[in-house]
């Protein structure tokens, strides 16, 4: 069963134009832009066009085409952002509770320009 999509979420309502954002770069079928809370030098966000709510819902239901444009367009990004070929980068997907995703929309963030310390704490 595909999660839920809430068209009103933010990053829908940007979509739309109705919430301004600092783009990266906009391709037919995915948006980049800076995150308005960065937590590294360069914060960016990738997102598809198409109503997805998680990266499992984009793998199993976006067309070949918006698959591509979405992943050519992230690696586009790293490398106008210059984190790649550069120090290295953070690429970091959420998704629903234990996730700890915040907008139920699917979004990639592209986060670098320091050490970022360990993704998960051990046990």
């Amino acid at each position: 069963m595909a999660p839920s999509y809430d068209p009103q979420n933010i990053f829908a309502r940007i979509l739309r134009g109705e919430i301004p954002n600092k783009t990266v770069l906009e391709t037919a079928h995915t948006l980049a832009f800076h995150d308005i809370h960065p937590q590294a030098p360069v914060h960016v966000l990738v997102i598809p066009k198409g109503p997805y709510a998680t990266f499992d819902q984009f793998a199993a239901e976006a067309s070949a085409e918006e698959i591509v444009d979405f992943h050519r367009t992230a690696a586009r990004v790293c490398e106008m952002v210059g984190v790649a070929p550069g120090q290295g980068y953070r690429a970091i997907t959420n998704a629903g509770l234990h996730g700890m995703q915040e907008v139920p929309h699917y979004h990639l963030h592209i986060l670098g320009g320091r050490v970022l310390g360990r993704l998960v704490e051990r046990d």
